[in-house]
């Protein structure tokens, strides 16, 4: 492998390590502040309880979170160099807010929250939960702008063979940027409700704290809910986005070579790279692809065809990883679905031990879905690290070489590793010690 080769899956290993936390960060913060201002208005002591075990698994998740994601803003100037130096005037400047505004509240407002119990107002302590939740999800507002800015640059002009901000507010307002952070905000959210209800679920089984669990499985049922149809509104806004913006991604994604109008939409497609075709195509839905793509039942759909060769995304891993991740979000509408209906009653959930193991399991689902729309963001804007602007290959660094990236990929892999192993085994640990500290629960 190349040094750009090298660079690219040391950048997505770290990311993908990185946003093992992100999501659980997200939501867990909200589902945390909710119990406890439930806490404030109903005095009930239940959802102190609640608002103190999961903000527990909050705290654990979080300070991992913030360990992994500290190194990835080092490796701009490691492994691309040459990037920093193209479009650093853009990409620095909703990073720095981010450090300078998101960071800085979670980092005052969660040591309140952490050592304030007893020593501020239930109110003021409440609110300072709120902040950090608020800050958490601020933070990643401001990172998928910049994110959002690579896969549909604006707002810049090209001077001294450079990118330079000439509209700041085109990138705060940045279409793609917006709907790449509600998706993933509200996958983030979706992700952490399975959490809730997946660690409920397991004592729930084991009839532990029934009130406690029940509770919370309710609460997050609730929750899961509203994401995922979120998830799912969010998720068609951005690929009519992507089909407007990224049209070689759109036709990677659904395996389209031929450009249609009224294209229909195939639920069973193997695509063929050799003989750039389908092998199968087949179950298709008539015009259902252009209204997927435009809103336009009569809609054109470019074509895969239309673009170079070296302008192509690599197909089957966006191809499968987008097909997976939509077949998984049509099955967490339906699991929460079940779950909303059937936490309802006060109680007799835990008698329902089936529907409890599938929840169980299906924890650890969103955490593979989170991961495959990364896949399918990131690999789909190939070969530009900069969509249109910049390719991927002319962003590394030149003073780097294939030992330099390979020993710090190792090192990097070997580091992420032991510490998503501590976080799997700090969560296990306390997710099953229950809320023990609280008699009566």
């Amino acid at each position: 492998m190349d040094v750009v080769a090298l660079s690219r899956l040391q950048f997505a290993a770290t990311a993908g390590f990185h946003f093992i936390f992100v999501p659980l960060t997200l939501g867990l913060s909200v589902l945390t502040a909710y119990m406890e201002t439930r806490y404030v208005v109903t005095r009930d002591n239940l959802y102190l309880g609640m608002a103190k075990f999961w903000g527990r698994l909050f705290l654990i998740n979080f300070a991992l979170g913030v360990v992994t994601g500290i190194t990835m803003e080092f490796q701009f100037g490691m492994n691309w160099a040459e990037y920093s130096k193209y479009v650093g005037d853009i990409f620095g400047a909703p990073l720095a807010v981010e450090a300078l505004i998101a960071f800085f509240l979670e980092s005052t407002f969660i040591g309140l929250w952490v050592f304030g119990w007893d020593r501020v107002s239930k109110k003021v302590h409440a609110w300072s939960i709120w902040l950090v939740a608020i800050a958490t999800n601020l933070s990643a507002l401001w990172i998928l702008l910049a994110n959002g800015w690579m896969q549909h640059p604006v707002g810049y002009a090209l001077r001294g063979g450079r990118a330079e901000m000439v509209n700041f507010g085109a990138l705060v307002s940045n279409h793609y940027g917006w709907l790449e952070f509600l998706h993933t905000l509200s996958a983030g959210y979706l992700l952490s409700a399975f959490f809730v209800m997946g660690v409920s679920a397991y004592h729930l089984l084991r009839k532990n704290h029934l009130s406690f669990f029940r509770r919370s499985f309710r609460a997050a049922a609730s929750f899961a809910l509203a994401s995922s149809l979120l998830v799912f509104l969010f998720g068609d806004l951005q690929g009519v986005m992507v089909a407007k913006t990224q049209p070689a991604k759109f036709a990677a994604m659904e395996s389209v070579w031929e450009t249609k109008t009224g294209a229909p939409y195939n639920l069973l497609v193997i695509p063929d790279t050799a003989n750039e075709r389908n092998r199968v195509e087949t179950l298709g839905i008539p015009k259902f692809l252009s209204f997927m793509a435009t809103h336009d039942f009569n809609g054109k759909v470019r074509g895969l065809k239309e673009f170079p060769p070296d302008e192509r995304a690599p197909l089957l891993p966006v191809f499968w990883s987008f097909r997976a991740m939509i077949a998984l979000g049509v099955l967490f509408i339906l699991l929460s679905a079940a779950a909303f209906i059937k936490s309802r009653k006060e109680t007799g959930l835990e008698s329902k031990r089936l529907f409890l193991r599938t929840m169980f399991f299906a924890l650890f689902l969103p955490y593979v879905t989170v991961q495959l729309g990364w896949i399918v963001t990131e690999m789909g804007r190939q070969p530009w690290i900069v969509y249109g602007l910049l390719k991927t290959s002319d962003a590394v660094s030149k003073s780097i070489s294939v030992w330099h990236v390979a020993g710090s990929l190792a090192g990097f892999t070997l580091l992420y590793g032991f510490l998503v192993i501590i976080d799997v085994y700090l969560l296990a640990r306390y997710s099953r010690k229950g809320p023990e500290e609280y008699a009566g629960y």
